[in-house]
């Protein structure tokens, strides 16, 4: 079982991220996206989630996930149990929903991975949308 101190240590660590009050509920930021949003009672964990794989993900374990409430279904949002977390299964959710509102950059160098200059990586966008470097999109 995890607690929110186990959330602020693993949070802690993410470049960008905050933690904010808002209406008597903690939420954990980068920016003014919401990552993760707990309940007034800090039993249950909202957090960034893939809408598309979250049907699978609560019907897989539905003594731990829940879907969003009717207002949050439009969001990449999912709601967890944190008493039925373990400490390695909620660092891995934490860090997934962070991933989804911080830069690609920014977890590329969080996660040790090699960063390409702007300048390739705009050539390689570039390439990819079949167009040339200096060329803006929909300009072609």
């Amino acid at each position: 079982m995890v607690t929110i101190d186990d959330v602020r240590a693993v949070t802690a660590g993410l470049p960008r991220s905050y933690e904010a009050l808002v209406r008597d509920r903690v939420k954990f930021r980068v920016g003014r996206l919401v990552y993760l949003a707990f309940s007034r009672d800090e039993s249950l964990m909202g957090f960034a989630f893939p809408k598309e794989q979250r049907e699978a993900l609560v019907a897989s374990e539905p003594d731990k996930f829940l879907m969003p409430s009717r207002g949050d279904l439009r969001y990449h949002w999912v709601v967890a149990r944190l008493g039925a977390l373990e400490a390695a299964e909620l660092r891995e959710i934490v860090v997934d929903a962070w991933t989804m509102v911080v830069p690609k950059r920014v977890v590329a160098e969080y996660l040790g991975e090699p960063v390409a200059p702007a300048a390739a990586q705009g050539r390689d966008a570039a390439a990819r949308q079949g167009r040339k470097p200096t060329e803006r999109p929909g300009s072609g």
